[in-house]
């Protein structure tokens, strides 16, 4: 990830943006973000709030279950709104924006312009036509199953501390299957060399 605070740099995306008549309206301090692909451009390990707009590049929206079961959201390019949702609702704990290849973003802070963002009417209209199409294309989902290796790959990846899997029988639980389909699933993933053993019950992710 690189931050660009260049004033001409940014002033050039402004003025190709879609939304470059709300933008001049807000009178606010505006960088660039630009993420290589597979960085995750939000997830809730990150504790600054940020409203993106994507110039450049594209996303991928997914949401991972407590079972590790992995749903694709959504999908993004260029006039896409990420943030949206933060400035009304707690950030979510399972929701994770990545980058499917190079992005630049025009950004600013949330919690530094709320009260600014709030009182623009344009910003308004703008984050209320946002969220409009993300609820449509919610509603609209038709996410395919996930097989069991994908879930126990997915559960460590996110919910494991240092992507790592303590306990068969606790973590079979969590992801509905028996303690005997999840060792065969981590002995076959060990031989793919998808994860490491580390001691008995114990696994990492490779």
């Amino acid at each position: 990830m690189e931050r660009i605070y260049d004033k001409k740099k940014i002033a050039v995306y402004i003025a190709k943006s879609k939304y470059h008549t709300v933008l001049d309206s807000l009178n606010i301090d505006f960088y660039l973000i630009k993420y290589e692909k597979g960085e995750l451009v939000s997830s809730p390990f990150q504790n600054e709030l940020l409203f993106q707009i994507i110039e450049q590049g594209s996303i991928n929206i997914y949401l991972i279950r407590d079972d590790g079961t992995r749903y694709s959201l959504s999908t993004g390019t260029t006039d896409y709104l990420l943030g949206d949702m933060d400035i009304f609702y707690p950030k979510s704990s399972n929701i994770y924006v990545e980058a499917a290849q190079r992005l630049t973003c025009i950004s600013f802070s949330i919690e530094k312009y709320k009260e600014r963002l709030l009182s623009n009417n344009k910003f308004l209209v703008l984050l209320c036509n946002s969220l409009s199409a993300k609820i449509g294309e919610i509603t609209a989902i038709d996410a395919a199953p996930a097989s069991l290796t994908e879930r126990v790959l997915s559960y460590m990846k996110y919910k494991c501390n240092d992507q790592t899997l303590k306990g068969i029988e606790q973590t079979a639980f969590h992801l509905h299957c028996s303690a005997r389909q999840l060792q065969r699933v981590l002995n076959q993933s060990e031989t793919s060399g998808l994860v490491k053993k580390l001691g008995k019950g114990t696994y990492k992710l490779v």
